[in-house]
């Protein structure tokens, strides 16, 4: 790769400081507008740094890893003509940031991108910085700038919108296309059309907006999965054609039906398969022929039941996407789509659900009976559901890119055991969850001890998120080695899920809980809580609760605590929790809701309701609303204690406050949205490009391996491709015997540590790091993290284990070359990133070497993966 030159070696334009110009944003708040400088390099880097996961989602239109400090720094030189950028700058720092590239190829056309801090969006930057933009292109001869937008940035979208200037968009998608005139007296000059959309969502659109339907195997006999699904069809109110296809009946459940698929007067969009197994690929060739562009294979008999069946079932797959159609299932109970579009209700479940704003894909279509009768009882709406079964072809992957562009659909819940291609799932996770919250429900396994895979002891490595410590995957042995065969452990599962972004629970129950807060209040911006409540018994289990849930309950600042005693009488307990007493009234609870909503050391409430005689519910209720509609930028939950019906109490329109029985449900979820904000808010890393890399050469060394252990020799080539050097003896009897460490050889006398990597079924390749012996094994203080890694990750990861004091020098000695070891790990996602037939590979044992020394890796395996057991392409 050529290294672009350094701009400091450039010749620099004049600056222009005609463009430099004080302004006003739209709350009145003073800044000042300036083209970028080459001294604001660093700023530029601290600006960039601190930028949320969300803004970057935005800003970049996908991945949210931000870029490299030194390719943010060459941000900074600009020629002022065919490049020019302004930012807006709040005291020393900068607040907003313009950019305009000019098009080689049309040269009165521009790309222009905005930026602005998280703090200040919503301060009007965005309008100003485009009017101060708009004047020095129209200067420069430029007449439209073009920008892309995600359908959901409203506030970017508003801002064009309500520019003034000349603004035409393309049609509606993920990303919408604006060119917008600067010049008032040109005719801005519209692209003729725009992207088509993505593979993935033109291959859906029959199958969950179909304009008509077939249900093929529908049945005369209610009850019957095959009558059901046509009965839900029309119940639902779907707005294209229903097909019944039933050889010996006229109708089916008033509908009019047809010998057979090719007999249909139009050739339908989507099909539903009822019928028996072996009919199936029959069923399905007629389909492919008749122009059937989706189908869903309802019938059972296929993967569950054998070698045999999972076969046939892999056929089906194949077969259809040769057709050009998608295929759901088999074994699954169908799909609904809420959306005033589609109104699809194409299932057998007796229970349709309400509209609502959250999506949800289930892998079992039993389960998938029980989740929308209870979601019906939670009164809790759906914009989608999508019952996968083995998941053959359309898996999880394809309907996270699905509701990641639906506006319909604000929360996203998976019923999670196999994502199709695990390396797709955590980078389309990693991209949806900045904007939508993703909630999962997956089982857990409990760490076990056991025997040894003898050929690459590592495996897939867990505990996860930032500040996580350590934690084993799989079984380990007397020395700290994985087994990846033996599945990781319940927290690891959670932490893998952490650094994704997705939020994991262990019941669904929990899952449910968890989606009626983030479907009708927003993520707390913090951890901090209020509890109020008219009872103290409830209120120390809340208390109790929100320490596990990983939420505080702070003292409320002194001009809350003057409130409420002027509120409640000068009696009254105001601390936190705020206990009303029994005899508190509605006017009670909303005057105690208002002032801890109002206290900026406060960022949630639960609020607790203990029915008393002389009481009714529906007037506390009543005033819970009121003030949560008062703060909408602080979510408000509640636990009405042996209340029935109180959840339809706390419905008023479109605003919901979630209501759970007790109140360590309510905790547990509020600890979910608070996690997930503070993922959501953290900044993301760089994944560095790193120096003495030749990923051309590793792959010509692979192509020569077979599948399983690679030969030593080709390993550690392959390893030295990627810049890390091995030195093994062949010999294994001890930390430090590899290299002869101990006095006299210079290589100090720090502990032994391993890096593992293992194909992990929902995650794909994970790795795995750790301290050998004692630490990996009786401690379980193992650290994992989901390629590709940022720096961030390899930092955080490394300083996670519990073992950390005795690497950076708090304990035991002066530490450990702690960046040669995180660029260790960064050299090994990279490897496992570009080389994806690596199945599993460790790095034991690994010397780590006092600061400035390095590591020295004494021994490399690698296994390579058999093509026929690889992940789809889902």
């Amino acid at each position: 790769m050529t290294t672009p030159p350094d701009p400091e070696d450039l010749e620099q334009p004049a600056y222009p400081d005609d463009l430099e110009q004080p302004g006003l944003v739209r709350t009145g708040r003073s800044t000042f507008v300036r083209p970028i400088r080459p001294e604001d390099a660093d700023r530029l880097v601290a600006f960039v740094g601190g930028l949320s996961r969300a803004t970057l989602a935005y800003r970049s239109l996908g991945p949210v890893i931000r870029a490299r400090d030194d390719v943010i720094r060459r941000g900074a030189y600009v020629d002022y003509l065919n490049e020019l950028a302004l930012v807006a700058l709040a005291g020393d720092e900068i607040a907003g940031l313009v950019r305009y590239v000019r098009d080689t190829e049309d040269p009165d056309h521009a790309e222009v991108t905005f930026t602005i801090r998280d703090d200040d969006q919503s301060e009007g930057f965005g309008r100003l910085l485009l009017e101060h933009i708009a004047a020095a292109a129209r200067a420069r001869g430029i007449r439209v700038l073009k920008a892309d937008v995600l359908a959901d940035n409203t506030r970017m979208i508003n801002v064009f919108l309500g520019s003034g200037y000349r603004v035409e968009s393309g049609p509606p998608g993920q990303i919408v296309h604006f060119d917008i005139a600067v010049d008032p007296q040109a005719q801005a000059v519209a692209r003729a059309e725009r992207r088509e959309h993505t593979a993935v969502r033109r291959s859906l659109r029959p199958l969950l907006e179909p304009r008509s339907v077939a249900v093929i195997g529908a049945n005369r006999r209610p009850l019957t999965i095959g009558h059901e699904i046509v009965a839900n069809l029309l119940r639902g109110g779907f707005r294209g054609s229903v097909f019944p296809v039933n050889p010996r009946a006229e109708q089916v459940a008033g509908a009019r039906a047809y010998p057979s698929v090719r007999e249909l007067p139009e050739p339908p969009d989507l099909a539903m398969i009822a019928v028996r197994a072996e009919a199936v690929p029959e069923v399905v060739r007629e389909c492919a022929e008749a122009g059937v562009k989706a189908v869903v294979v309802v019938s059972t008999g296929f993967g569950e039941t054998g070698a045999a069946g999972r076969s046939t079932e892999l056929e089906l797959s194949r077969f259809a996407r040769a057709s050009g159609m998608r295929l759901v299932g088999p074994n699954c109970m169908g799909v609904v789509n809420t959306s005033p579009a589609a109104r699809l209700a194409a299932t057998f479940s007796p229970a349709l659900p309400t509209p609502g704003r959250v999506a949800m894909s289930s892998q079992s279509g039993p389960l998938g009976l029980a989740v929308l009768d209870f979601a019906r009882r939670l009164r809790l709406g759906f914009s989608g559901f999508v019952s996968v079964g083995h998941a053959v072809d359309v898996s999880t992957n394809d309907l996270l890119q699905w509701w990641e562009e639906d506006p319909e659909t604000s929360v996203i819940l998976l019923h999670v055991e196999t994502f199709g291609n695990p390396r797709r799932f955590a980078r389309i996770a990693r991209r949806v969850a900045p904007r939508k919250p993703i909630i999962a429900v997956h089982p857990g396994h409990a760490p076990a001890t056991g025997q040894v895979d003898s050929e690459v002891r590592g495996g897939p490595g867990v505990r996860g998120g930032p500040g996580r410590r350590g934690d084993s995957v799989g079984r380990v042995d007397s020395v700290g080695r994985v087994d990846p065969a033996a599945g990781p452990s319940d927290s690891a599962v959670s932490s893998l899920f952490a650094q994704s972004g997705v939020i994991r629970t262990r019941s669904l129950q929990e899952l449910f809980d968890a989606a009626l807060l983030l479907a009708h209040q927003p993520p707390p911006p913090g951890n901090r809580v209020a509890v109020i409540t008219n009872a103290g018994g409830p209120a120390a289990l809340t208390v109790g609760a929100c320490a596990a849930s990983g939420l505080r309950v702070p003292p409320l600042g002194e001009r809350t605590r003057e409130t409420l005693r002027a509120a409640l009488g000068p009696g009254a307990e105001v601390a936190n929790p705020v206990d009303l007493t029994p005899m508190a009234t509605a006017a009670h609870y909303r005057r105690a809701l208002d002032a801890v909503l109002a206290d900026d050391g406060i960022d949630a409430a639960i609020v607790l309701f203990m029915p008393p005689l002389a009481d009714k519910p529906d007037e506390v209720a009543a005033a819970i609303l009121d003030a949560a509609e008062a703060a909408p930028s602080k979510p408000v939950v509640a636990s009405f204690l042996g209340g029935a019906g109180v959840a339809d109490l706390l419905h008023r329109g479109e605003l919901v406050v979630p209501t759970y029985a007790f109140p360590e449900a309510a905790a547990a979820s509020l600890g979910h949205a608070a996690a997930y904000q503070a993922w959501r808010s953290t900044p993301a890393g760089v994944i560095p490009d790193l120096p003495r890399v030749d990923a051309d050469r590793a792959r010509s060394l692979l192509a020569g391996c077979a599948p399983g252990p690679v030969p030593p020799r080709i390993a550690t080539e392959l390893l030295d491709s990627y810049g890390i050097a091995v030195r093994d003896t062949g010999t294994d009897s001890g930390p430090g015997s590899e290299l002869g460490t101990g006095p006299g050889t210079g290589l100090g006398s720090g502990p032994d540590a391993f890096l593992s990597v293992g194909a992990d079924p929902v995650f794909g390749p994970v790795v795995a790091f750790g301290l050998t012996g004692d630490y990996a094994d009786l401690m379980a203080d193992v650290a994992h993290r989901v390629t590709p890694l940022s720096d961030r990750d390899a930092r955080e990861m490394v300083r996670s284990l519990r073992a950390a004091p005795l690497l950076d020098g708090r304990v035991g000695g002066p530490g450990v070359d702690l960046a040669a070891l995180e660029e260790t790990v960064l050299r090994i996602s990279a490897m496992v990133e570009d080389l994806p037939e690596i199945e599993a590979m460790e790095l034991r044992p690994i010397r780590l070497l006092p600061p400035g020394d390095g590591v020295a890796v004494t021994r490399a395996t690698i296994r390579l993966a058999d093509e026929t057991r690889k992940g789809g392409p889902s």
